[in-house]
């Protein structure tokens, strides 16, 4: 009775709107931020990186050796989604927040100022692998702790589209990384950008950390974990809690994401370096093409969350990954034509396809979790997505490009990519009806077959009964 009772007190925390709309922004904006900052980096290696800090190797060469600095990041994203995952769910989600944020922006700052592979050699490409993997550590902790800032706050009826709010943060930090580069690159010489001009997106990131971390001093700890804390239910250990009992949720989550960093990452990374090399285009084009896009999916994204509130995770996200492997071939065939009216239309039909995939998936994740170890559930499997997809899809499409100079090898790896998650995603149940705030088990079962002892809804039981 108690525990109903202290349920129905964090259910009617979350209909404050104007608390939500306040808790949906800190969080928003600070992913805005730290997604600025990673993408930022991901922009500069497929344009500047590998004339700046590998100069002596071929050019080929050099580009892999650039976006494998960029993918180092996504090992220590890992390791930085374990470790802010455990004091995630032992001190709360607003504390890591604050750390992560001010850890990224750092590292940013200090990319900056770094010296070119000219002035001091081979230290310069080390001490840029050394901060990109501190970013990497930032990152792994900031998504999770900002998508259940959201996510437990929320209106059960409403977390799919305030979860999906957080994913903003992607197109709308790349918006901003593309703006940056766009304004610097237009304005000055391309001597003075490989000079100079790189430098600025990456200490302007020293201003958007002060506005983050000035909005996140005002929000609120989460109601789930608050009553993790009231019933002293905090794991010891929260990886080993849950690698012990949501192995298989973390494995198939990370797997049924993959295919939004593989499409994601070809379009604002190794899609900009395609169209610039093989099919001419200049830098400033393609930034253009990336601004726009990630323009329609600011849009997008909060609309497809909404509707995962109303027909629920599972079959919007489908939807998404679909999409993504019948516009595989579409897109390569319409980018190859080097038409710039059909480059736009190409780059916006995926990116619809991607908005499709990626806005329910936050909310998804988080609800195969119980809230004693949400924390890391949910950073673990979306940073295990990243490391299989985001972190693969610059080498392998750079190498296969180089290997068979056919624009269709690379759509045979999305493809493959979206074809990987639709099997992971089969498996996953639906995650829609959970109670959020169960502390000692998912909110629904998780995966089909498997008991996990997950408190369910009530009127499913009763169906189940009869």
């Amino acid at each position: 009775m108690a525990q109903s009772v202290e349920t129905t007190s964090h259910a009617a925390a979350r209909l404050d709107l104007a608390k939500m709309r306040k808790i949906a922004l800190a969080s928003v904006i600070g992913t805005t931020v730290e997604w600025y900052d990673l993408f930022v980096f991901g922009t500069a290696s497929a344009l500047v990186f590998n004339k700046i800090f590998f100069p002596s190797f071929d050019p080929i060469v050099g580009t892999m050796l650039a976006f494998g600095t960029f993918a180092s990041a996504y090992i220590a994203r890992m390791v930085g989604a374990i470790i802010f995952g455990h004091f995630g769910d032992r001190l709360g989600r607003k504390s890591m927040l604050l750390i992560s944020l001010l850890t990224m922006g750092a590292a940013t700052f200090a990319i900056g100022l770094l010296p070119d592979y000219n002035s001091i050699g081979i230290m310069a490409p080390l001490l840029l692998l050394f901060l990109r993997v501190i970013q990497g550590l930032a990152l792994g902790g900031e998504w999770g702790g900002a998508v259940l800032m959201t996510v437990e706050h929320a209106p059960a009826s409403q977390r799919g589209f305030y979860g999906s709010l957080v994913q903003v943060g992607v197109p709308a930090g790349t918006l901003i990384a593309n703006v940056a580069f766009l304004i610097v690159a237009s304005s000055v010489s391309t001597e003075a950008l490989l000079a100079w001009g790189w430098r600025i997106p990456f200490m302007a990131s020293a201003l958007l950390v002060a506005v983050g971390i000035y909005i996140r001093l005002h929000i609120e700890e989460t109601p789930s974990f608050q009553a993790v804390k009231d019933a002293g239910a905090k794991a010891k250990l929260p990886f080993a809690a849950l690698m012990a009992k949501y192995w298989k949720q973390v494995i198939l989550g990370g797997v049924a994401t993959l295919s939004t960093g593989s499409t994601f990452t070809l379009l604002v990374a190794s899609g900009v370096s395609y169209g610039k090399k093989e099919l001419g285009h200049s830098e400033t084009l393609m930034l253009w093409v990336v601004l726009a896009s990630c323009a329609l999916c600011f849009v997008l994204i909060p609309f497809f969350g909404r509707l995962s509130d109303k027909f629920g995770r599972k079959p919007i996200i489908y939807a998404g990954v679909a999409a993504e492997a019948v516009l595989a071939f579409p897109m390569f065939w319409l980018m190859d034509t080097k038409s710039v009216p059909l480059l736009f239309v190409a780059y916006l039909a995926m990116m619809t396809a991607f908005a499709a995939n990626y806005g329910p998936i936050a909310t998804f994740l988080a609800e195969l979790f119980g809230s004693k170890v949400r924390y890391s559930g949910l950073s673990v499997a979306y940073m295990l997505s990243g490391l299989l997809g985001s972190a693969a899809t610059p080498f392998i499409t750079t190498w296969l490009l180089g290997m068979t100079h056919q624009s269709s090898s690379i759509a045979w790896y999305i493809m493959a990519a979206a074809l990987v998650s639709l099997c992971a995603l089969f498996v996953l149940t639906e995650t829609r009806h959970g109670n959020i705030d169960a502390v000692d088990s998912a909110p629904t079962d998780a995966v089909t077959g498997v008991t996990t002892g997950a408190k369910t809804d009530p009127s499913a039981e009763v169906v189940a009964a009869k």
